[in-house]
Order: C-alpha cells, then sequence, then structure tokens
C-alpha cells in the first residue's frame, strides 16, 4: 500500500534501470563494498553485539554511544534497497540473522533502546546518565536518541519488506511505534525529541498500513515542537533551543537555525506530513527556511551546516572555507530536502539544489574505494589543520559517531528514485543519467532511455516507446547552471565565461528543432509519442567563474571555477605543492581537458598564466592522494 499522495510522484528506483558510466560504478561499489564494510565495523565496534546483550544472549555492558543502534539499522535499510535492485541470497540470509538479533532484544512491550535494556537487564540502571541515556524511559529525550533510532528503524524496516516481502523487522517497528503511540500524543506525555528522524519513519509506516495513527503521531511530534506544556523546559544545547529547532512552534519558523541534520530532517518530515493532511502553514514555513538557505546559507557545492559548533547553519551569509563543517550527513538531508520541495511545487529549482548537493555535497563523503569517509567537507585545507570528526585531508575507516558511513549506503542503490516523476500525462526528467525507465498512461506502457555522458557532457538522448502511439507531456530540466545562474537566488552569480563564446541551448525532435518552451525550470514537450521517438537536449558546458554575494566575507575578491554540475577545486598535488596563495587573473583562459587516466576519469580544467598554471580538478575527487592543500575559493587578480 502507498499512502502518498505528493503532487509529483518520482518514479520508484526499483523501476529505473541505471547504466551510467559515472554513477553505476560507484552504485557497484555501495553493493560490493560499502554494504558489507559497514556491517564489519557495526561487528567489530559492537553495535551487533549490544543486541544481543540486550536480548540476554551474551555478557557485558552497552559500548559506544548510545545512539549507535541507528548506525546498524541504516546499513540495514541500505542493503535492503541493494536487494532490490540485486537480488543477493546470502546477504539476504545475513538480514534474516541480523533481524532476528534485534527482535530478540526487543523488550515485550515493544521498547527498544539497547542502552537502557542492558543496563536494566544488568542490574546497573545506576549507570544510565541522567545527562545522556536518562534514568529512565522518556526522561532525557533532549540528548538521549530513543525516538531518534527507532526512525531509523521504522525506515529500515519498511525498506526490507518492499525487498523481500518478510515482515519480520517491519513487525519489530509496529510494536515499538504502537509503544510510542501509547504513550506520546495530546492527551498523553506531550514531549519531543531531541533529535527529529522518528517523523519520516512513521510516514513510512504510514504508507504501508494505512493506519492514521501513525501520520497522526508524526503531526504530533511537529506540532508539539516550540511548545512547553507540562512544565517542559525548551530543548536545546549550549544554551539555545533553536540547536534543536524548538525555539518556535514549527509553522512560525523561518530561518534555519541550530543542528544541521536535525533541522532538515524535520523540513522534511514537515514536507511529508504536509503531503497527506494538505497543512498549508507546514508548506509555507519549509518555503521560507528554503528560501533563506538558498539565499544565506548554503555553499557552493551545496553544503550546508557552516559553524563546528553544534554541527550547525551560521548565520546569513555566515559561510567559512577552512572551518566550514558541510557534514556529509547533511548534504544526503539536503538531498532528501530537496527531492520533497519538488515533490510539493515541480519546480526544477528545487532539483538544482538537490544536484548540486549531490554531486558536491554528498560525493566527497566517500572516497573511490567505498571504505573511506568524510564526516567534514571542508573548502579550504592547509595541509595541516584538523577537525574534531576526521583529519580533513584523509578520509577515515569509521569515527566513534559513524552515522555518515553508515547513511551513504542508503543513498546509492535509491538514486534511480530521483531521476524521474509523473503527474499525470506528464513526465519529468529530472537527473541525467544513462538509465532507463517505464511508466504507464491511459493503460499503455511507455519506455524512455536515456543515454548521456553527464557531468562530463551536456548532451542528453532520450528514447520515448510507448506500445502505442501516446500523449505526454515530457518536461526536461534545464539546469540552472545552464541558464546562467548556478543557484536559485543572488548568493552565487556567474561572472564570465571562460572558454569562449556560450553557445545556446538546443533541442531536438527526432533530428528537427524545437523552440524551448521553459515552464517552471523545464523545457516541455507536450505531443504525441510514437515508439522511436527521440529527444536530444545538448546543454553547453563552459568553465565558468563563480563569485558570491559580497556578503560572504571569506569569499571576497574570490572566485570559484564550475563547470556543468560540478565545483572544482586546487589541489597541491598537481599545483607544485601549494595552492593557498593562488591567483587566477580575470583574462586567463580556463580550458576543459579530458584525463580520463586521472581519478578514475575527470574533466580538469587547465589555467595558463605567465605567473605559474593552474590545474583544477572536481571537487568531489579532493584527498585521494596524499596529503596537501587544497581550496576551493581563489584569489582574483584583474585582467
Amino acid at each position: 500500500m502507498n499512502q502518498t499522495r505528493y503532487e509529483y510522484n518520482p518514479i520508484p528506483f526499483t523501476d529505473v534501470t541505471i547504466d551510467d558510466a559515472f554513477w553505476s560504478p560507484r552504485i557497484e561499489t555501495n553493493r560490493r563494498v560499502t554494504i558489507d564494510y559497514d556491517f564489519q565495523k557495526c561487528a567489530e565496534t559492537d553495535r551487533l553485539s549490544n543486541f544481543d546483550k540486550a536480548a540476554g544472549v551474551a555478557q557485558g555492558e552497552h559500548v559506544g554511544i548510545f545512539f549507535n543502534d541507528s548506525d546498524v539499522f541504516k546499513v540495514i535499510e541500505g542493503a535492503a534497497f541493494s536487494l532490490h535492485l540485486h537480488p543477493d541470497a546470502e546477504l539476504e540470509q545475513f538480514l534474516d540473522g541480523l533481524i532476528a538479533r534485534i527482535a530478540a532484544a526487543q523488550e515485550a512491550d515493544g521498547y527498544l533502546y539497547t542502552a537502557r535494556t542492558i543496563a536494566e537487564r544488568n542490574g546497573t540502571q545506576e549507570q544510565l546518565r541522567a545527562d545522556q541515556e536518562g534514568g529512565t524511559r522518556w526522561s532525557n529525550l533532549r540528548v538521549n536518541h530513543e525516538l531518534y533510532n527507532v526512525g531509523h528503524l521504522y525506515e529500515a524496516a519498511v525498506a526490507h519488506f518492499l525487498a523481500t516481502g518478510k515482515r519480520t523487522l517491519l513487525e519489530v517497528a509496529l510494536k515499538n511505534a504502537d509503544l510510542i503511540d501509547s504513550v506520546f500524543g495530546p492527551n498523553k506525555r506531550r514531549d519531543v525529541p531531541g533529535h527529529q528522524e522518528i517523523e519520516m519513519g512513521l510516514v513510512k509506516l504510514y504508507d504501508v498500513t494505512g493506519n492514521e495513527r501513525y501520520l497522526q503521531l508524526a503531526k504530533f511530534f511537529l506540532d508539539e515542537r516550540g511548545h512547553y506544556h507540562n512544565g517542559r523546559q525548551p530543548y536545546g544545547n549550549f544554551g539555545d533551543p533553536a540547536y534543536t529547532q524548538d525555539h518556535l512552534p514549527v509553522i512560525e519558523q523561518d530561518e534555519a537555525l541550530g543542528h544541521s541534520v536535525r533541522a532538515v530532517y524535520m523540513y522534511s518530515g514537515m514536507a511529508d506530513v504536509a503531503a497527506l493532511t494538505g497543512e498549508q502553514a507546514y508548506i509555507d514555513a519549509i518555503g521560507r527556511i528554503w528560501d533563506n538557505v538558498v539565499s544565506k546559507k548554503l555553499y557552493i557545492t551545496g553544503g550546508i551546516g557552516a559553524r563546528r559548533h553544534g554541527e550547525a547553519f551560521g548565520g546569513n551569509y555566515e559561510l567559512p572555507n577552512a572551518t566550514a563543517y558541510n557534514e556529509t550527513c547533511a548534504a544526503i538531508a539536503n538531498v532528501f530536502w530537496n527531492q520533497r520541495m519538488f515533490q510539493l511545487h515541480g519546480h526544477a529549482k528545487y532539483i538544482d539544489v538537490l544536484e548540486r548537493s549531490l554531486y558536491n555535497g554528498f560525493l566527497p563523503g566517500i572516497d573511490f574505494g567505498g571504505n573511506r569517509f568524510f564526516y567534514v567537507n571542508p573548502l579550504e585545507f592547509d595541509g595541516q589543520f584538523q577537525f574534531n570528526r576526521n583529519n580533513s585531508n584523509e578520509r577515515l575507516g569509521w569515527f566513534n559517531c559513524s552515522c555518515c558511513p553508515t547513511n551513504v549506503v542508503r543513498v546509492f542503490p535509491s538514486l534511480g528514485g530521483y531521476l524521474y516523476a509523473q503527474q499525470g500525462h506528464h513526465l519529468y526528467v529530472n537527473l541525467f543519467m544513462s538509465s532507463q525507465t517505464s511508466i504507464t498512461i491511459d493503460g499503455a506502457a511507455v519506455q524512455v532511455i536515456q543515454q548521456t555522458h553527464y557531468p562530463w557532457d551536456g548532451t542528453i538522448k532520450l528514447t520515448i516507446n510507448p506500445t502505442r502511439p501516446t500523449e505526454l507531456a515530457l518536461h526536461v530540466r534545464i539546469p540552472g547552471w545552464a541558464q546562467g545562474q548556478p543557484v536559485p537566488s543572488d548568493l552565487y552569480a556567474y561572472s564570465q565565461s571562460t572558454d569562449g563564446d556560450v553557445q545556446p541551448i538546443t533541442l531536438t525532435v527526432n533530428g528537427a528543432p524545437i523552440a524551448l518552451a521553459l515552464h517552471q525550470g523545464y523545457a516541455v514537450v507536450q505531443r504525441l509519442w510514437q515508439p522511436g521517438d527521440q529527444l536530444e537536449l545538448t546543454l553547453p558546458m563552459p568553465v565558468r567563474r563563480v563569485v558570491s554575494h559580497p556578503a560572504v566575507a571569506e569569499a571576497a575578491g574570490k572566485v570559484a571555477v564550475e563547470r556543468g554540475p560540478l565545483v572544482y577545486c586546487l589541489e597541491a598535488v598537481d599545483n607544485e605543492g601549494s595552492v593557498l596563495n593562488a591567483v587566477l587573473a580575470d583574462d586567463t583562459p580556463l580550458i576543459a581537458a579530458k584525463a580520463p587516466q586521472l581519478l578514475n576519469g575527470v574533466v580538469t580544467i587547465e589555467a595558463k598564466q605567465p605567473d605559474g598554471n593552474l590545474t583544477f580538478i572536481p571537487y568531489y575527487a579532493w584527498a585521494h592522494r596524499g596529503r596537501g592543500e587544497m581550496t576551493v575559493w581563489v584569489a582574483q587578480a584583474p585582467a
């Protein structure tokens, strides 16, 4: 059952086959390496044995952070997504065994939180910290992630059920959700999770069960935020309730504040609930907040969360480079949120931000080998500075808080779900990857085949194969970068093209040119499509210099370089060992050059100038060749 009522509905990733030179190797590495690697690390760090201890089949105290359960659930979700696309008997058998261990750890009434259950089983409740796990159930929701953990359980359970048809994990999730529904509500305990996530998970439970209680509980947790009933104090950290977005009721918020992942998970949950309930106040609020982010708080890479302190959004235009936090999880959350904003409104600007975050915010977070990760993603590195989560020039194999390594495994197998969407007789082509899918219109199956070498080349060919001639409005996104606007605001702008005159965007159907008829950022071609009809879109990819809004202090007097959807950077290994003092003259031509042997095959950008040549590489590919300086923003020198 699928109860979601977004107006613009993505084609499920299970109905999309990706066969793409750029993305398919990364998806396959995730399947063959990352999923198994993450499970191994979960075992090595006692994330798995904590369930056995909670079940009483192993001895010992809880090991690790109190939200480590959530890491296991996220990897299960990614594994389930992968099973959808690539049946794997060994992986499915492993999941069966792991789910049995999780079910055994669940208490009789549905409670599942290994940190507390182990202590109670061992008779060591006094070791539960009042300021962390909380002395009793629900006593420290501000911090302890009791509700956050099970939000990820719900998402994993739905994914596993849909992939395998087995209800083993789903029954664990439903039993837990029924417990939470019996505890929390308008006439029950009025409280909220300190870290949002359960809201999205509850909506997914509603999607597969149709049980209205789960949807209403998700809405309750959102509506309760910013209200302080029964003497509850505002939740926050560092004395600031905006850290947990508990400073105002959600419908009154208009600025992105606080912990960035918490915030954007909340905005995504608001979108999900609004799509099902018609709650216009939610839609208005997340629209205001989206405008604030895209106009004042978004990195050129699509990263969010400027401050290390609190992993938080900064103030308006606070976008430092070397100390940029830009957590990989936040980029993933930004993808989730912008997808939902598109599903609400059908506007390409949301996919523009999604694409920027996907290629330049998410993708740097994992190396080509699939087992080394960035937690933070700075825009400048001096070769020495170390962040509190990872050395910022070397991806690490794991972290004490490993939310990012376990989050990336959910993204790769589900990528197909971001490519296409349908609204009645309208098909939207949102992302450009060689792929194929099929939709149904008026009882006719319509196959769509996409061929492209994106992001290196801007030619996209779509072959439409209906089983019979079919009237269809095809909406093909014309990215903002192709229209001279890097982001849908004045936060960044292109200063000039640097490799000659910019060629026009062209569109043909069966070889015949047609005029661009743009609607909400899409070229719309409505016609009676015949089997074998071909649409070809050509997006010129000039190299562009980017300048920031003058209020962004750390980008003042500097430029960044882009080509197509990719942000570029200078790395020391390509530039005589140093890049932080590099200067790029305004009149220096920037030339794109194919480098098939470099970094799994990239297009570099070369700047040949009298005082020293510069070589730019895609930002997602940095930090694969040893320690050294890196920068995205380069000092600008007038011609």
